[in-house]
């Protein structure tokens, strides 16, 4: 089975946060590494959602397995006060005009905004012209410098509504607001979800869906309440969990039927990539 892994991020080499969650989850947090990981288990690429700085150079790196989306996290915009220069999203429009650029991601949470806010007016003026997707993070966040009031589901909703010529990408399903989650995708077609970040370190399917049945029961009940599983794509956030575990939960998550879709047609469909 083809995979493609909608959500990960790509900072090879550097020591701390990243290096240190890939040891916990088996892995090392190397470009070598990853590509050897990719090809022993049927993954043919991946979408790395850019962390740092806006410069074209500060995004040069990516192996030719790999596409990105231009990132505004919390390191870009911690001064902004709210105000994003016009030069920020010349970069930004420079960046979608590559090939290898698939979208833009907004940390919400991260950055205490909401992603109606008038500043990210120019984002979505990008989106619409270059056709391609807003990825924006919900749910839980790591850390305790966030806000979660700015990552919920729900304000997903009124930007869907506001834009409805923007497809949006509901990162992680929006964990832990689940019903939330669901809701917002069943109403707005232009959003659509990955299922990255779900679980962290090692797990093993078996005993994680037999020792976790509460939680592992009521996902999968918003995930078929939602009930369109052409808007959903598998992603795993690597380095944060273990590449092999997080394919067998996404599995056991999925009904069979649905695997092709989930885990490669619809990313591909969704971000225009060739794999």
């Amino acid at each position: 089975m083809k995979i493609i892994d909608a959500h990960l991020h790509f900072c090879p080499g550097e020591p701390g946060y990243f290096s240190d969650i890939a040891v916990a989850a088996g892995h090392e947090n190397t470009e070598e590494h990853l590509r050897s990981e990719y090809k022993r288990l049927g993954i043919v690429g991946g979408i790395v959602m850019g962390n740092g700085g806006l410069e074209l150079s500060d995004h040069d790196k990516y192996p030719e397995y790999l596409r990105y989306c231009i990132g505004l996290d919390s390191m870009y915009l911690r001064d902004s006060g709210g105000n994003i220069p016009e030069s920020a999203w010349l970069l930004v429009e420079k960046h979608l005009q590559r090939d290898n650029c698939v979208g833009i991601k907004l940390y919400a949470g991260y950055n205490p905004f909401y992603i109606t806010d008038p500043m990210y007016g120019p984002c979505y003026e990008l989106a619409k012209a270059y056709k391609k997707p807003v990825a924006v993070h919900t749910g839980e966040t790591a850390g305790i410098g966030a806000i979660l009031k700015y990552s919920h589901p729900l304000t997903l909703d009124e930007a869907a509504v506001l834009h409805p010529d923007v497809n949006f990408v509901m990162c992680h399903y929006g964990n832990p607001w689940l019903q939330d989650a669901a809701c917002v995708l069943a109403k707005n077609e232009n959003v659509s979800a990955d299922l990255s970040g779900l679980l962290e370190g090692r797990n093993i399917p078996d005993e994680y869906f037999r020792e976790n049945r509460g939680y592992t029961d009521y996902l999968m009940t918003w995930i078929k309440y939602m009930g369109d599983y052409s808007r959903l794509m598998f992603g795993t956030d690597w380095p944060l969990a273990n590449l092999e575990d997080y394919i067998g939960f996404t599995e056991r998550l999925i009904p069979e039927k649905y695997h092709e879709a989930v885990f490669s047609g619809n990313a591909g469909r969704i971000y225009g990539l060739p794999w």
